[in-house]
């Protein structure tokens, strides 16, 4: 194709230049495909593209379908039930609470309801009617002086550098007034989060926000900082779903000098946070910090954030738990789903404990040490509808926090290029021109309204079921879509055995 391109191109172009000087036509034809030609000739010389050495000038196509395909995948391909990581029907879901308009759907399911991977709860014929009142959760156990009611339902962990100021603003307006906190991220408390609402302040590896010009922890800044009225939580962050064991990543093309000032790092740097604390090394350190922060906080609800990986560490932290007798006001519980922006696929693909185990395990790991009413778990990764919700507490969760949900409430499309700055919907992005698009007024609006109508709707669920509280929340509230046919071969043995005898051709 190259070749044929420079001998065939050189033709037509002189053919075409001829031509025009002949009948002294408009010379803008000739001068474009001039630029063409040039533009091909540069294409066939060049080493870094071998589509756009083979293929001059008709290579770019190529790049630009690739970079339209999640659109093009979204609006003529994708079907209600697919998607990911989330499909268009939750995505649906979550657009149509944040507005607050009706999230009804027409004419029944489309999921494939006998499969094993459907589950559903068990309704009651004694249905019970739904409480108005959102549901809340405190938290601070004996060694904690300031308790929090928390909401059962809150925004999880996002950063301002990886969000925009605007998502910020009214991810935290609408905190405020729905009574939730808002998770600052490990990016440090920034102006954009002190609008009213409630904060869980998390500190990553990086210590952004209470670092030294080292990067070491700084006692001094973080009392300064934890002691903002607005801050009701402290999060330590061992290790996030989408990359355990790897340092959180912001772009440079992320990091303003607004940005950079706020963690004290350099502008224009692609910041990676180290994959470990500096301050502590092992279990019995780890809770050592959380009782320094707890002091230095004034006696804050301070927990940690972890992803579980090797199950012997989580063990030895509970073990370190009765024998200093400190406690962790409550443990976030990260799933190898939970999301981010930017991310190794191998970290994102392949380590870390699923939510669903990861639950279970924390739950019965720490009835097993006699910690469990000392300790509230929070759930975070891909909690984003009501049943959702209310699976996670079932196998274990005290509370849930959601990212991608709240996302999805301030205009998120899921156009997957939340690591380019190049987010459509100025959502993930630090650019000025896209980041105008976001309406504060709006969208805070519709953060309000997606957590109240998501929690709404948890509330009619266990009204469903015929439960008065979410303490009556278990596993024996849910089936699986296969249920019937386990219960077959326990009840209808011998009738099962005929219809396989009787269908069997030999």
């Amino acid at each position: 194709m190259r070749d044929k391109f420079i001998k065939w191109g050189s033709i037509i172009l002189i053919l075409v230049w001829v031509t025009a000087l002949l009948i002294k036509a408009h010379y803008w034809i000739p001068i474009l495909l001039t630029a063409i030609y040039a533009l091909g000739i540069y294409n066939s010389f060049q080493t870094k593209h071998a589509i756009l050495r083979n293929f001059p000038v008709l290579g770019y196509f190529r790049y630009f379908f690739e970079g339209i395909s999640p659109e093009m995948q979204q609006y003529f391909i994708e079907r209600e039930t697919d998607g990911k990581p989330f499909p268009r029907n939750q995505r649906s879901a979550a657009y149509r609470r944040s507005k607050n308009i009706s999230d009804t759907v027409p004419f029944g399911t489309q999921l494939e309801i006998n499969q094993r991977k459907y589950e559903g709860i068990k309704h009651s014929i004694y249905a019970k009617s739904p409480k108005e009142e959102l549901p809340k959760v405190w938290v601070g156990g004996e060694q904690c002086t300031q308790k929090y009611h928390a909401s059962l339902f809150n925004i999880s962990a996002m950063s301002f550098g990886s969000l925009s100021d605007r998502a910020q603003i009214s991810l935290n307006r609408g905190a405020k007034k729905g009574g939730f906190y808002h998770n600052t991220g490990e990016g440090g408390i920034s102006p954009y989060h002190l609008e009213g609402g409630d904060l869980c302040w998390q500190i990553g590896t990086g210590y952004f926000g209470c670092r030294d010009e080292e990067g070491k922890f700084s006692p001094e800044i973080f009392t300064k900082n934890a002691t903002i009225p607005n801050v009701k939580m402290i999060e330590i962050k061992i290790s996030q779903g989408a990359k355990p064991g790897h340092g959180g990543v912001l772009p440079g093309a992320k990091n303003t000098p607004e940005i950079a000032a706020i963690r004290h790092v350099r502008p224009g740097m692609t910041i990676i946070s180290p994959p470990s604390h500096s301050a502590f090394s092992d279990a019995a350190g780890l809770l050592k910090f959380i009782q320094q922060l707890r002091d230095l906080s004034g006696g804050k609800p301070v927990g940690f954030k972890l992803c579980i990986g090797d199950t012997k560490e989580f063990e030895d932290i509970c073990v370190q738990m009765n024998v200093l007798k400190i406690y962790p006001d409550f443990i976030t519980v990260d799933g190898a789903e939970g999301g981010t922006g930017a991310a190794p696929p191998e970290f994102s693909d392949g380590v870390g404990m699923p939510l669903e185990p990861a639950l279970i395990f924390v739950n019965t790991t720490l009835k097993n040490f006699n910690l469990r009413d000392k300790v509230r778990i929070i759930a975070s990764g891909k909690v984003l509808t009501s049943l959702d919700i209310l699976r996670a507490i079932a196998m274990g969760a005290d509370m849930c926090n959601n990212a991608r949900g709240f996302m999805f409430a301030l205009g998120c499309i899921q156009a997957l290029r939340c690591n380019t700055n190049n987010c459509p919907t100025g959502v993930a992005t630090q650019d000025k021109m896209l980041i105008k698009g976001l309406d504060v007024t709006d969208k805070s609006e519709r953060v309000y309204h997606f957590h109240k109508n998501t929690l709404h709707t948890c509330n009619e669920l266990i009204a469903a079921a015929g439960k008065d509280s979410y303490d009556e929340v278990d596993a024996t509230m849910f089936m699986r879509g296969d249920e019937f046919d386990h219960l077959s071969d326990v009840y209808f043995p011998d009738i099962l055995g005929n219809v396989k005898h009787k269908s069997t051709p030999y």
